[in-house]
């Protein structure tokens, strides 16, 4: 992550990208709600936050979902 773009923004990015894809395909038998899914990012490492976003460019990624 450069220094503009730093953990809050890509735990947000995160997050966004997620309810986006809860819109349409949500199962709450199975999915973690939004805000149990941002809880959980925010107990992540930097690390695993970048794991998470499964992205060959995080800072492309961030901009992209925030």
């Amino acid at each position: 992550m450069t220094d503009t773009l730093n953990r809050s923004h890509l735990i947000s990015a995160l997050y966004h990208e997620y309810q986006f894809l809860c819109h349409d395909d949500f199962d709450p038998d199975v999915d973690p709600t939004p805000d149990e899914y941002l809880q959980m990012l925010q107990s992540l490492t930097d690390d695993e936050l970048i794991d998470e976003s499964s992205a060959d460019d995080i800072d492309e990624f961030i901009r992209h979902w925030l």
